[in-house]
């Protein structure tokens, strides 16, 4: 059974009938539209290869979904048409999320996504649930541990990438409060009331120049700093655009080996 045949399934069980899914993205994970239902499962792919926690994952972005869209956040919020989950079922880990008509493909300017972040983080600071403290850092230890089982060759260079950030963390790690983990445009959709966040399942504990991070580039640090209007060092926000940068350099040979 693939992930699309899984959630038409598991949802028909509790009685949302689609007679016409549609995949709305495949990469980390399944993202499909239970049409004619306006519910949408998201069913954890790649992720489940590097997160051996990948269902708290999926709890977080429920949990912190419901607690913004309580405080009038605009949010992808969890599905009211059937139990949100998470639920394992014929071996995926899966939640249902409720769909929200957008402009398919549209992107945010990342200067206007850092804009909207203040706000974000503003109430997320509210948030008591529980959150990873390592964030990124766990990703970057599971990717490499399953390439390594893979026998993927020449990961010298991001073995040396990973000590050099550990060595690095805790001077880049102040003044921690809960993120979105990863707030870049593609993670904001577009309606016509406006720009509605989605996607916390990598939620964390962490310093804003983390999602700052999301939206920018190296050369576009200190305009990012300005637009979010201060709030992180620049020497912060640049760090971790090279550990983003480096991580998704990683990612890509997950994504040819898996």
């Amino acid at each position: 059974m693939d992930a699309l045949s899984a959630a038409v399934s598991l949802a028909a069980s509790h009685d949302v009938v689609s007679s016409d899914p549609v995949v709305l993205k495949r990469g980390s994970n399944v993202l499909v539209h239970l049409r004619p239902a306006p519910v949408v499962a998201r069913v954890a792919a790649r992720t489940a290869l590097i997160r051996p926690s990948v269902a708290d994952h999926f709890a977080r972005d429920l949990s912190i979904s419901a607690f913004l869209a309580a405080r009038g956040v605009p949010v992808v919020t969890p599905s009211g048409d059937l139990p949100a989950g998470p639920h394992t079922f014929e071996g995926f880990v899966m939640s249902f999320s409720t769909y929200v008509p957008h402009e398919s493909g549209a992107r945010l300017p990342r200067e206007d996504v850092l804009k909207l972040l203040p706000d974000l983080h503003a109430e997320l600071r509210h948030y008591e649930g529980v959150l990873p403290t390592r964030g990124p850092l766990d990703d970057v230890d599971n990717v490499l541990a399953y390439l390594a089982c893979c026998g993927v060759p020449d990961l010298d260079r991001f073995r040396a990438w990973h000590d050099s950030l550990a060595a690095r963390w805790t001077e880049h790690h102040r003044d921690v409060q809960p993120l979105h983990g990863d707030a870049h445009p593609g993670n904001l959709l577009l309606t016509p009331s406006g720009p509605v966040w989605n996607d916390f399942e990598d939620a964390w504990l962490g310093p804003v120049a983390w999602d700052m991070a999301c939206s920018t580039t190296e050369e576009a640090a200190p305009r990012a700093v300005e637009l979010y209007g201060g709030g992180a060092a620049l020497a912060d926000v640049e760090f971790h655009v090279k550990t983003r940068t480096m991580f998704g350099t990683l990612w890509g040979v997950l994504v040819q080996w898996s």
